[in-house]
C-alpha cells in the first residue's frame, strides 16, 4: 500500500488519495457507477410517469435538484445511459449479490438495468404510435449513433438498441454522427441492409418522415431546422431523445415534436 501511495503521489495531493482494503477498493469504484446510473434510471423512470400526468421532466429534475441534499447532477432524462461501464459495474454488483445469496440486493441493482431498457423500448414505442402504428417503410434519420457526445464510442450506445427495434419495424433508417460512423457501420454489420450513413446532417434528413436525437451533439441545437424541414416528408417528426431542443420553435416550424418527460406538440387533433 505504501508503495502505491508513493506512485499515486507523483499526480495527487496526499490529502486526496484513499486508502482500504481490496474488497472496499473493488466495491467503490463498481458502486459509484452504480449511483450514477441509478440517478438517470431514476429520473428517465419519472419521465414516463410526466408523459402520463402532463408534469414537464425539466421542471422536476430542477426542483429536485435545487435540494442541496440532492444536488442537480445526473437529472437530464433521456433515452438511456450507454458506455462501456455502466451496465458492466451493475451486473457485477449483481453477481457479487446473487453470489452471497443477497437476492433481493440484486434484483434492486438489476431493476436499474431494466428501466434503462424499458426507457429504449419506450422511445421506440413512442415513434410507433406517433407514426400512426407502423414504422415500415418509413424513412427515419437518427441524429447521432455515440453512447454520448464528443465520443466515437458507441459501446453500449442507446442508438444501437433504438436502431435495431426501428430495423425490426422494417424503417429505413438514415444514421448521422460527426465521429462515430465508422463504429455505427460495424456495429450494424449484416442486419443493415436499408440504412445509409451519412455526415452531414442536412443531407441526413432529406426525405426522412422523422428525426430522432439519440446524442446529444451541440451542434444539433444550432442547425437549421426550418431549413431541414422544407426537405423533409410531411408530416415531419422530430422526437427529442435528449431535450436538447427547442420545441416550440420546431413545433411552429410545422413539425410535430415528441420531447421525453414532456407533453408532445402535434398538429394532429
Amino acid at each position: 500500500r505504501d508503495e502505491l501511495i508513493e506512485i499515486y503521489a507523483n499526480w495527487v495531493s496526499g490529502e486526496r488519495i484513499i486508502t482500504s482494503n481490496i474488497w472496499s477498493s473493488e466495491l467503490s469504484k463498481l458502486v459509484a457507477n452504480a449511483f450514477l446510473a441509478q440517478r438517470i434510471s431514476s429520473i428517465n423512470s419519472i419521465s414516463a410517469l410526466c408523459e402520463n400526468t402532463d408534469a414537464d421532466i425539466g421542471e422536476v429534475a430542477h426542483a429536485v435538484g435545487t435540494d442541496s441534499r440532492l444536488g442537480d447532477k445526473f437529472l437530464n432524462a433521456s433515452v438511456g445511459f450507454g458506455g462501456s461501464c455502466f451496465k458492466k459495474d451493475i451486473l457485477n454488483l449483481v453477481y457479487l449479490s446473487r453470489y452471497y445469496g443477497l437476492n433481493e440486493v440484486a434484483d434492486y441493482w438489476e431493476g436499474v438495468v431494466r428501466i434503462n431498457e424499458y426507457q429504449k423500448d419506450r422511445f421506440v414505442l413512442t415513434m410507433l404510435k406517433a407514426m400512426f402504428n407502423t414504422l415500415a417503410g418509413k424513412k427515419i434519420c437518427l441524429f447521432g449513433f455515440a453512447f454520448k457526445a464528443n465520443t466515437a464510442d458507441t459501446r453500449e450506445s442507446p442508438a444501437l438498441h433504438i436502431a435495431k427495434r426501428l430495423i425490426e419495424e422494417k424503417a429505413r433508417l438514415v444514421i448521422t454522427d460527426p465521429k462515430a460512423l465508422k463504429n455505427a457501420k460495424m456495429d450494424l454489420e449484416g442486419i443493415d441492409d436499408g440504412v445509409t450513413y451519412v455526415e452531414d446532417p442536412y443531407e441526413a434528413a432529406r426525405g426522412c418522415d422523422a428525426i430522432a436525437v439519440i446524442t446529444e451533439w451541440d451542434h444539433y441545437t444550432s442547425l437549421d431546422y426550418k431549413k431541414i424541414y422544407e426537405t423533409m416528408a410531411t408530416p415531419s417528426f422530430i422526437f427529442d431523445g435528449r431535450n436538447i431542443l427547442d420545441h416550440t420553435t420546431l413545433f411552429d416550424m410545422g413539425y410535430n415534436v415528441f420531447p421525453i418527460g414532456k407533453p408532445a406538440l402535434t398538429h394532429f387533433s
